[in-house]
């Protein structure tokens, strides 16, 4: 069954099938296992995420860095997906998780996935020792270095030491997958603050500007009929904006 299952997962993805059916994580187990929260299950739908780690390359091993991780919620899946041999680190900004009934949910993340390395650090100040890891998401966050907010104490950031060090942390040969909210041209960072959303050309570029490849995009979480005027909270459109899916690769040269 989970050949089968994987089979078409390639057919879906227009990847080779043997490769991906030799390498490809257990995601139909991941996605199941029992530990999951069943809110993290509800939004398996919108998000997609056995197609879109299968899209961006995700392979048992991989030493993996989940940015801004928020709930956990890829952290989770990927910890089982790497497998034993493999690991992932989780990282979340210190902002976060300030109040009492916010430290209770995240211990309780810490403590029910104990295999993943928990990392807190400054949001305007992401750090990560050169070359660790082979794959790296950051979901629905991207453009919050373009965000600044004193009621959660995030000063402006620069986008642009943050890919540096991204890149620096990055493997060569690795990956980094981006998912975001679709936004229009404009200035970037008031785009940012009213709608939480990103225009796709800004970030293909940072990321060219720090030396990664865009290697593939894809529209699996593409939604036409969103209207990149509203705010992604919205509940008009909240769990189904048109988003982006980028896979970029640092080069092994």
């Amino acid at each position: 069954m989970r050949a089968f299952s994987m089979l078409c997962l390639a057919a879906t993805l227009g990847i080779a099938a043997p490769t991906l059916a030799a390498t490809s994580p257990d995601y139909a187990a991941a996605l199941a296992d029992p530990k999951r929260p069943a809110g993290a299950k509800e939004m398996d739908a919108s998000r997609k995420p056995a197609e879109t780690l299968a899209f961006l390359g995700l392979t048992p091993g991989m030493k993996v860095a989940d940015i801004m991780t928020g709930t956990g919620y890829w952290a989770e899946i990927m910890a089982d997906a790497v497998g034993p041999k493999g690991k992932v680190t989780a990282f979340e900004p210190n902002q976060f998780y300030t109040q009492p009934e916010e430290q209770k949910k995240w211990q309780a993340l810490v403590a029910r996935r104990p295999e993943v390395q928990w990392v807190r650090y400054p949001f305007e100040a992401f750090s990560a020792p050169a070359n660790s890891f082979d794959f790296t998401i950051i979901n629905m966050s991207y453009h919050d270095l373009y965000w600044q907010s004193d009621k959660y104490g995030i000063p402006r950031t620069d986008p642009a030491a943050f890919v540096k060090m991204l890149y620096a942390a990055t493997k060569a040969g690795g990956i980094v997958g981006i998912v975001d909210h679709v936004g229009t041209p404009g200035d970037t960072r008031e785009v940012v603050d009213k709608l939480h959303r990103i225009d796709p050309a800004v970030v293909k570029g940072d990321f060219a500007a720090a030396g990664f490849v865009l290697e593939a995009e894809s529209p699996l979480l593409a939604n036409p009929a969103d209207d990149h005027g509203k705010l992604v909270f919205d509940p008009a459109v909240r769990g189904k904006t048109d988003r982006f899916l980028f896979r970029f690769r640092k080069p092994k040269g």
